[in-house]
């Protein structure tokens, strides 16, 4: 991406202003070298009270965007969108009298898939996307596009830990059902007119050990052909959307 279609923030304490004022921040870089100040420990514990990852890099990366101006060493990147609060969704999904379907992605790294779930979670009416803190795809101006501007309607919800967030949900009455073609039951199995949640892992590792080991249900996609797996946003469009063929045809029976 160019320099002039990220919006930065950089020195201490614009940075932590930022991060105190509630501002959406993608992710923060601190320099590698130099030691840990009270300046520093300061701008970490207030970038985890807010969930907000934190990544060390060499100066000159830094540098390379920030050219002009004194930087101290930290820069933050904003997010074109405001982070959604999990608990805040379910209470109001619950309030409404709906049944909630999510959508959990683990370490879907690759903005444009990214933006293609989003499109296609919306569309289906997914309460909210949860993400991780390390290893997903940046939310900015691409992942808008791709998205065809659903990422400013699906409410994203970035936590700290996915495992301790699905105990949260499963302990909330929600059923965790995790794609994987390493299990036998086909997707159109699941009985999606409960409170769910659908998790998706990366094209690469797939999802957890520590998710698969929650799970309540197993998706798996049947394939006919010589190909043994779909991309990541196209699987995600396939059982959302029996998701929602299972939900309509519920409310049309009523």
């Amino acid at each position: 991406m160019e320099k002039e279609q990220l919006e930065l923030i950089y020195g201490f304490h614009a940075v932590l202003e930022a991060i105190e004022a509630g501002q959406s921040i993608d992710k923060i870089w601190v320099q590698q070298e130099g030691g840990k100040s009270s300046q520093l420990q300061a701008l970490w514990q207030a970038a985890r009270a807010h969930g907000i990852p934190v990544l060390r890099v060499p100066r000159s990366k830094i540098q390379q965007l920030v050219s002009k101006g004194s930087h101290q060493g930290v820069l933050a990147f904003m997010a074109p969108i405001a982070f959604a609060n999990l608990e805040h969704i379910l209470d109001a999904a619950f309030g409404r009298g709906e049944v909630p379907l999510l959508l959990m992605l683990d370490k879907v790294n690759d903005v444009r898939n990214f933006g293609a779930i989003a499109r296609t979670a919306e569309a289906v009416g997914v309460h909210a996307i949860i993400i991780g803190e390390k290893g997903v795809a940046r939310i900015n101006q691409e992942a808008v596009k791709t998205s065809a501007g659903a990422l400013m309607h699906v409410p994203v919800c970035r936590v700290q830990s996915l495992v301790k967030t699905a105990r949260f949900l499963k302990d909330s009455g929600l059923q965790l059902v995790a794609c994987t073609e390493k299990e036998n039951s086909p997707h159109y199995a699941v009985n999606y007119r409960l409170p769910s949640v659908i998790i998706l892992g990366s094209e690469e590792k797939g999802i957890s050990r520590e998710l698969l080991e929650l799970a309540d249900a197993f998706a798996k996609i049947p394939m006919r052909g010589k190909v043994s797996s779909l991309n990541v946003s196209v699987s995600a469009g396939v059982v959302l959307y029996e998701a929602l063929r299972q939900r309509d045809n519920s409310e049309a029976n009523r």
